[in-house]
């Protein structure tokens, strides 16, 4: 096989050397090369060093503007210059790899071409046999007619979903970068990967925070908007290996409103509602005040609490010697009971208990009768047909289970509650506290994807809030246990460090000019910070330990059924 063309050559100056990390070269101004395509440079001993593009310059022998101005008859635009400018284009490169691990700098002089799909697989470090769940392709030369390449890019599961490394974070803005898309590509991967590998038990939590989007991931994408009846998208998938089919074995769970009411807790139509349930794919969830008022700190992740009497308060309610609340049995026990204390007793500003004040009670009531009263999903109990205790529904997952946790309709608060309380439930289960009930024999992993993470782990989030406390233990401790979190948000730089810290795999979507400039993107070139302002839809570049360089990937739209508008 003869060796590729020579498309430019080394260029190495007193100003601007080559070094292990870096090299430059000159090429034709015509060339067809982009930014993350990967060339090959002549080394010593016989090597070839691979470089990733990181920026492309023009550059003439024009020794200034004014050279150019004065060329062209004093600035007139129509003037074609007498004598043509020698030009080239100057093209920077990051060094991912030798095939002989011989890193010292390459020479100048040395032929510059274009590496082959094998030899790119290997520069990337994405041969490896441990390489098996696919995340999207890579698409080099484009526009380089013959020689543009659609190379799959696996990534070795044991540092996405462990136990080598764990959690994804993926950014971008709303829209466009199709977070939660891309989430759910890698997760349709995973559970096909795991369903027919049969290597680990892995099963999935997802929470439905917009619309319908996740309410019918069961439901193939009908692709109405595509002239081919969604057959090039279906083909995508099976070019990547995977089954262009919807997700497997799932199951809805939304909050309860009672028949009749109004208002309902969720975007579900009734015709919908009532299909999942005859299929028994969907259950209604309860919040019973006997069983989950342990919870009941979730409601307080955003309340500043510098003087702690919030806590006291909480740690007095699921005290079960506590004279006050261990006795009761309902919401409207429990509300009754602080609605009695936070009365004035004696003149003062001290309850009964002459430990909390009324103050702090009154404060307590407002934000609890504003969260429980008047909703169903606050009930008595939750024994009725198609009813459950999410709490109990965690419990029992088993291996391949996919359980979509509707909580899109609901206030921020709720939304954050449900979110705390499954978190919590799903921790523990792992921890092993509920291995001595019946029916309980959890997966080897969970993975849990919640999008607008920014709710619950932000920087500006209060130090003492339960949830990131939750959020802070998975991250740094879920790992071994097999807790996993796939989080997106639209602004990375807002979230708390010690959890983007602790993720093994990073996806940057589009995003604006203001967030590129800030320091979670300091170690990114100045080409990929512009880059990421204008990406595609389906488009992200990605991180992940395995990974020698920063690649651009590129996925197909969802093989589920989309909700429009």
């Amino acid at each position: 096989m003869s060796e590729p063309k020579v498309i430019g050559r080394i260029v190495a100056t007193e100003k601007k050397p080559t070094t292990m990390d870096t090299f430059a070269f000159w090429t034709d101004s015509r060339e067809k090369l982009h930014a993350f395509d990967m060339v090959k440079v002549r080394h010593i001993d016989e090597s070839y060093t691979f470089g990733v593009i990181t920026s492309i310059s023009h550059i003439t022998d024009a020794q200034s503007f004014m050279t150019e101005y004065i060329s062209s008859d004093f600035g007139n635009p129509d003037v074609v210059e007498a004598t043509e400018r020698v030009s080239m284009n100057y093209v920077e490169a990051s060094v991912a790899f030798n095939s002989r691990e011989i890193y010292t700098p390459v020479l100048s002089g040395e032929a510059v071409m274009l590496a082959s799909a094998e030899e790119i697989t290997t520069a990337l470090g994405l041969q490896r046999k441990e390489n098996t769940l696919v995340c999207g392709q890579i698409n080099m030369y484009e526009g380089r007619e013959g020689e543009t390449l659609a190379i799959p890019v696996k990534l070795d599961p044991r540092f996405l979903i462990g136990p080598e490394g764990a959690h994804l974070n993926i950014s971008g803005i709303s829209g466009l970068a199709a977070k939660t898309s891309y989430a759910m590509f890698l997760l349709k991967a995973a559970q096909e990967h795991y369903m027919t590998e049969n290597q680990e038990r892995v099963a999935y939590v997802l929470f439905n925070v917009k619309g319908k989007d996740l309410m019918a991931i069961h439901e193939p994408n009908g692709f109405e908007d595509e002239e081919d009846g969604g057959e090039s998208v279906r083909e995508a998938y099976r070019k990547m290996g995977l089954s262009g089919r919807p997700f497997e074995n799932v199951r809805y769970f939304i909050p309860y409103t009672s028949e009749g009411r109004g208002l309902r807790n969720t975007y579900l139509a009734k015709g919908e509602e009532a299909a999942y349930l005859e299929e028994g794919i969907l259950k209604k969830f309860k919040y019973v005040y006997s069983e989950d008022k342990e919870s009941i700190e979730m409601f307080f992740a955003d309340i500043d609490d510098p003087q702690q009497t919030m806590e006291a308060i909480l740690s007095k309610i699921i005290d079960e010697d506590d004279p006050d609340f261990s006795t009761l049995e309902t919401w409207n026990d429990f509300r009754g009971k602080v609605n009695e204390l936070s009365q004035k007793s004696g003149g003062g500003n001290k309850t009964k208990s002459n430990e909390i004040s009324v103050l702090s009670w009154r404060k307590f009531k407002r934000i609890i009768n504003k969260v429980t009263k008047n909703d169903d999903m606050f009930a008595q109990r939750a024994d009725g047909a198609g009813e459950c205790r999410l709490k109990e529904m965690l419990k029992e997952i088993k291996g391949g289970d996919v359980f979509v946790i509707d909580v899109a309709k609901l206030s921020e608060d709720k939304q954050a509650f449900v979110f705390g309380d499954a978190l919590r439930t799903i921790y523990n289960l792992k921890l092993g506290e509920y291995d001595d009930e019946s029916g309980v024999e959890p997966p080897t992993r969970i993975v849990v994807f919640i999008d607008e993470l920014n709710k619950y782990a932000s920087k500006e989030t209060p130090k003492n809030s339960p949830i990131l406390r939750e959020i802070l233990d998975v991250t740094e401790r879920g790992r071994s246990l097999g807790v996993v979190l796939f989080g997106a948000e639209q602004f990375r730089s807002n979230i708390h460090s010690r959890v983007t810290g602790n993720c093994a795999t990073h996806a940057y979507g589009r995003t604006n000019t203001i967030e590129a400039a800030t320091k979670d993107y300091s170690s990114f070139p100045q080409t990929y910070k512009n880059i990421l302002t204008r990406l595609g839809q389906g488009d992200y570049l990605i991180q992940n330990p395995i990974f020698r360089s920063l690649l651009k990937i590129h996925f197909p739209k969802p093989i589920y059924k989309q909700f429009k508008g």
